[in-house]
């Protein structure tokens, strides 16, 4: 995409069941991987969790770098990697990419609008062409990329590698006509600072699919997207890869969403990345199956306490599951897909984000068990100590939204100490995780327990989740506890001492909701029946407390 002065674009949102990242007519984007960003190779998308992608400079085809695919399953359904273009009725257009096979035992296999041609899998160590003539029937959006098999010997793990996917159009372009939009038209405005290359954006569903993005823009200049999206739930995540936002240091950036003349998210002033969590349509719409559209509908126009009453009456119903059950959510939904995507159990006290872990746990075998140190096994900690509620009580005790994969021993160091800011250190975990006196500045006098930076604002809406969903308990438990009688006020409004109020709203705003925390709330959601309002809508943290 060019950019001038001023750029503009128009995305259709189609529901295909993958994301829709830019919009070209007959034109892969980045059909020769030479463009990633953030570890990933932009305008793709890998569907689910069979394949992992990454960038290759040594075996190559053309230009400077492949794409590197480690299959890692034998469940096609996880395998796609995926792109969604525009083709134009009566035209036809060349497919074809090349496939690299390194040990013979998977085979890819070529997607236009369908399953097409195989690649053969026992020609190795070579470069190998699949291609594919096809002629759209209709004026379309059609989903175009690969899906990987696994056949005889496949081990478990192995590496293909990906170049040069190419369309050629055999018949002389065709002006489109211009697009229309049925459905809620989103604008994106994003006026750049000094650094550009910095800045990226992404619109995913409430699912974690992203359905657009942005990048790689100029300096000082306003560029303006226009999308078609579906009625549903979505989530616009603006990032500064230095950390500095888009404003007022380094120039006057900014962002605004409009839709219908009404601005939906405005900003400029960030570190790292900031996040908006909206609605379109009239009924929200289930967005493919996600968050049902009129799940918030009755808290519409509330704020202070009492949009707290009304989130408590939407959330207070889930299905308890049991602590039991909890092992069973980790395997399934705990795992890293988002920092090394090693599939590891995700320890929110040991994870390193950006760098290497010290340890991994692998799901169910490394499950606790006794501990001696470090890295022995995980368990399932709750992040709002039980002793607070009373103990093992129902549905408090099983309560996903507040559960998590730790470290045994970390988990042990916790203990039922606040979650806090750490002024010198007594113990802290590989990743940084600490337990020690409260620094003066907090307003508290006693041991905390800090997490990293990455993980306090999961932390502080899993808290304020807690004082909606139990708005009705809560208020009684005070005094169960010498720890929770520090933190909690005994009121079922604010519901936590001004002190912890005051350091979990910096929290929030120090770590906005990512995608990490999108599925686990969806993931949440299908376990036991009710959601965060915190993460679908964090705009409500502030209009409550």
């Amino acid at each position: 995409m060019k950019h001038g002065n001023k750029a503009t674009r128009t995305i259709v949102a189609a529901a295909l069941g993958l994301t829709l990242q830019g919009h070209a007519i007959a034109q892969v984007a980045n059909g020769n991987f030479e463009s990633w960003q953030q570890g990933q190779p932009t305008q793709w998308s890998t569907i689910d969790s069979g394949i992992t992608v990454t960038k290759n400079n040594t075996i190559i085809k053309s230009g400077t770098s492949s794409a590197q695919v480690t299959v890692s399953t034998a469940s096609q359904s996880n395998t796609d990697l995926l792109q969604a273009i525009a083709v134009q009725a009566g035209q036809t257009y060349d497919f074809s990419t090349w496939v690299y096979h390194t040990e013979g035992k998977v085979k890819a296999r070529l997607i236009v609008d369908g399953y097409r041609s195989y690649s053969d899998p026992y020609t190795t160590q070579q470069w190998q062409k699949i291609s594919h003539q096809y002629t759209a029937s209709t004026s379309k959006v059609i989903n175009v990329g690969l899906r990987f098999y696994d056949v005889s010997g496949f081990d478990g793990n192995e590496i293909v590698y990906l170049d040069d996917f190419q369309p050629s159009d055999s018949t002389p372009p065709v002006t489109p006509p211009p697009t229309t939009c049925s459905n809620n038209e989103l604008t994106v405005k994003l006026t750049t600072d000094k650094y550009a290359s910095e800045t990226s954006w992404k619109l995913n569903t409430a699912q974690g699919h992203t359905v657009a993005s942005g990048a790689d823009f100029t300096n000082n200049t306003t560029h303006t997207e226009t999308l078609c999206l579906t009625d549903g739930m979505y989530n616009f995540v603006i990032s500064d890869s230095y950390g500095d936002g888009i404003c007022c240091e380094f120039g006057n950036g900014s962002y605004l969403l409009t839709h219908n003349n009404q601005t939906i998210a405005e900003g400029a002033s960030f570190t790292n990345q900031n996040t908006h969590r909206f609605t379109l349509g009239s009924d929200g719409g289930d967005n493919g199956g996600g968050t049902p559209g009129d799940y918030y509908a009755s808290a519409a126009g509330l704020t202070g306490y009492a949009l707290k009453t009304q989130l408590h009456e939407i959330i207070k119903s889930h299905n308890s599951q049991g602590y039991s059950a909890i092992w069973q959510f980790i395997d399934r939904s705990e795992r890293d897909l988002y920092f090394e995507k090693d599939n590891s159990v995700l320890d929110r006290y040991s994870e390193k984000p950006s760098s290497i872990d010290a340890y991994n746990f692998v799901a169910v075998s490394d499950q606790c068990g006794s501990y001696r140190g470090e890295s022995d096994c995980y368990n399932r900690e709750h992040s709002f100590p039980k002793s607070w509620f009373g103990g093992k009580i129902e549905p408090m005790n099983s309560d996903i939204h507040h559960i998590f994969a730790t470290d045994g021993f970390v988990n042990a160091k916790r203990n039922s100490f606040p979650f806090g800011e750490v002024a010198s250190s007594s113990f802290t975990s590989t990743n940084g995780s600490r337990v020690g006196p409260a620094k003066s500045t907090l307003n508290y006098n006693g041991t905390v327990f800090e997490p990293i930076d990455k993980f306090k604002g999961d932390f502080a809406r899993v808290y304020f989740y807690m004082a909606t969903r139990y708005e009705d308990k809560i208020g009684n438990w005070q005094n169960y506890s010498t720890y929770g009688n520090a933190a909690l006020d005994g009121s079922r409004t604010r519901a936590f001492e001004p002190w912890l109020v005051t350091m979990l709203l910096r929290w929030h705003q120090l770590d906005p909701v990512d995608e990490l925390e999108i599925a686990r709330n969806q993931a949440a959601y299908e376990f036991q029946g009710n959601r965060n309002p915190y993460v679908d809508h964090p705009e409500f943290v502030t209009q409550i407390w």
